[in-house]
């Protein structure tokens, strides 16, 4: 169940603002009863059990039949994912540790997904923005918490203030499968609800990427040993355990991205060197790299400064790629490092430096033979987040959040709650005219929002100079 979130979170109102769980049903695959299924974890998967859940919540604006019927609209949800369950029936499972062997995923029969039905007295245009910064901590309440028995998925349908918009919030554990695995469900749930909708094609679920180097247990040494404890649970963070943040999107359209990457070719040119590979990903990531750095405080010291990403390995790994439908988790960090001074220099210089070591990072980690590195996978991620200066990703635009249409319209915003409790950026498809959107979530109390709105504000002031 959320929690509610304190009086911080309502903006100092003095009344204080609550969500109400109206009721909490258990939904189960839909059909006859399946069968028991063991799956171990991969070394793939062990890497995530001891962080937190990844959250994530779409908001729907609702007409006024909709807002009149959502009682039919939540037992549609609700019917929708039973049949989507019935698909991807591992995430009714839960977690079991071992006594003396691996972490397994394990579904049993009757395994069912809790669906929290709330209500909330905010609206949504209070909770998401395109152009103003929100208060994490009024998002917090609308992801549910992971019931006990480390269970790795669990929904909450949320009516906001008077239903005239839904919120729908879903948790789903790492260490279960990766956001690509996640994101097909959704869309499999998406397509259940839309009468004739075609569904994705099933998941690859018993398939199991082999370890011939021993990972699995190399990784699981450098983890905290409390996973190992059967009383180890899956928690996330409630709205009164951590210090606020402001989350602000921005929006980085297909012209901008191209304006980054031939800047990019042209300042390399001018020095004389070989211009770094730079994708529209990769040039995403370098702008949003350096506006950070410059906006930090203190920027120019000598620190190094780390950003990391994900490589989903699905199609390289092995002489047979995995398949795409693969459930589970198939990826592995590529990590950026460079002198926070250069990164965050004024001007092309700044972005360059960004450039060349995000496509440094990238090139290192789909080279041949980079596999035979990754038993410093866990160690490398380590040392990047102990120093201080570190920015990673979560999410892909491959993953089409908003395409995630339960038959009432695309959503009008999805939230990475999740990662913006963290810090981390979350990143998907822009929701209109290409391009990508980026969530920064930074502390809500010393100003580093407005001075990290400034350096991004300065860095396209600077493309558009050098167009």
């Amino acid at each position: 169940m959320a929690a509610a979130p304190d009086d911080d979170a309502a903006g100092g109102s003095s009344s204080r603002l609550r969500l109400r769980v109206v009721d909490t049903t258990l939904v189960t695959p839909a059909g006859p009863a399946l069968p028991p299924l063991s799956l171990p974890l991969t070394f793939f998967d062990v890497k995530w059990l001891h962080l937190p859940p990844v959250e994530r919540v779409f908001f729907y604006r609702l007409s006024s039949p909709e807002a009149a019927n959502v009682d039919t609209i939540l037992a549609a949800f609700k019917d929708s994912l039973s049949q989507a369950l019935r698909v991807f029936y591992p995430l009714a499972g839960h977690i079991v540790l071992p006594v003396a062997s691996r972490h397994e995923l394990v579904y049993r029969p009757g395994d069912a997904v809790p669906f929290t039905t709330a209500e909330y007295d905010l609206d949504m245009d209070d909770l998401v923005s395109y152009d103003d910064p929100v208060s994490v901590r009024r998002l917090a309440p609308l992801v549910p918490q992971l019931p006990k028995g480390r269970a790795v998925l669990a929904v909450q349908a949320t009516l906001l203030l008077r239903r005239r918009s839904l919120a729908l919030g879903v948790t789903v554990h790492h260490s279960a499968c990766d956001g690509a695995s996640s994101t097909h469900f959704l869309h499999t749930w998406a397509a259940a609800a839309r009468a004739g909708a075609p569904p994705p094609p099933p998941p690859v679920i018993v398939d199991r990427i082999p370890d011939s180097r021993g990972l699995y247990d190399i990784y699981l040494k450098s983890l905290p040993p409390i996973i190992s404890d059967d009383a180890f649970e899956f928690v996330s963070k409630p709205p009164s355990s951590f210090e606020d943040r402001l989350l602000a999107t921005f929006t980085l359209p297909r012209s901008l991205q191209e304006s980054i990457k031939g800047v990019v070719a042209s300042e390399a040119a001018r020095r004389g060197i070989t211009p770094p590979r730079c994708s529209s990903m990769l040039a995403t990531y370098a702008f949003i790299w350096s506006c950070y750095c410059r906006s930090r405080s203190g920027s120019g010291s000598k620190t190094t400064s780390y950003f990391l990403f994900s490589v989903d390995h699905r199609a390289r790994l092995m002489k047979s790629a995995v398949p795409a439908t693969y459930f589970g988790n198939c990826l592995c960090p590529a990590i950026a490092a460079a002198p926070e001074e250069e990164v965050a220099a004024a001007g092309i210089a700044g972005l360059l430096a960004a450039c060349a070591a995000v496509a440094a990072a990238l090139e290192e980690e789909v080279r041949e033979g980079a596999q035979d590195t990754w038993h410093a996978c866990v160690d490398r991620v380590k040392q990047a987040v102990a120093s201080g200066s570190l920015l990673s990703v979560a999410g892909s635009p491959r993953f089409r959040l908003y395409d995630v249409d339960f038959g009432l319209g695309r959503p009008a915003k999805v939230e990475m709650v999740s990662a913006a409790k963290s810090g981390a950026m979350p990143i998907a498809e822009a929701r209109v005219g290409g391009g990508v959107e980026v969530g920064v979530s930074l502390p809500a109390a010393d100003g580093a929002m407005e001075r990290f709105q400034k350096s991004f504000a300065d860095g396209i002031a600077c493309l558009s100079l050098c167009d």
